[in-house]
């Protein structure tokens, strides 16, 4: 089993709307990195963080796990859409996502505060110039925020 953290910005897709909707496909990514961790390493039962980012006060909001395999991102076909992808074809696709689903909404703890822990110092997002919105946690940072949440 591997560990998450996969950030949303809540005024496009919040813990709320996961909470009301079960499980969510996480489409739109569009760095190849993070395409990567969800198309070769996540699996069904990986363990999430789901982190609101870009708001005004970002940080882990809830507990979601991976629900189903990566599958090809429909958005990367549809020529009208945000995330339309003019070399991606349903033959030969080049953006996947997974289906996120909810486990349970936590009391929000704000990137201050993970900040605070030096427990935590290693944790990617905490790192300079990372700006991924998926990474992998390593299991003893995970353990230590479920303690905290």
């Amino acid at each position: 089993m591997r560990y998450w953290l996969m950030k949303s910005e809540p005024s496009e897709y919040s813990i709320d709307d996961l909470a009301r909707d079960g499980s969510v496909p996480w489409f739109g990514v569009r760095n190849y990195q993070a395409r990567n961790f969800m198309r070769d390493q996540m699996r069904v039962g990986d363990k999430v963080l789901f982190y609101h980012s870009s708001c005004p006060e970002p940080g882990i909001a809830g507990l979601a796990e991976v629900g189903v395999p990566a599958y090809p991102d429909a958005s990367q076909f549809d020529p009208q859409g945000e995330y339309f992808d003019a070399k991606a074809t349903p033959e030969n696709p080049r953006w996947f996502n997974v289906d996120v689903r909810l486990v349970k909404k936590t009391r929000l703890m704000p990137l201050a505060e993970i900040r605070g822990y030096p427990e935590l110092a290693n944790l990617r997002i905490l790192q300079r110039g990372n700006r991924l919105s998926i990474t992998p946690v390593d299991p003893a940072d995970y353990a230590f925020i479920l303690k905290k949440l």
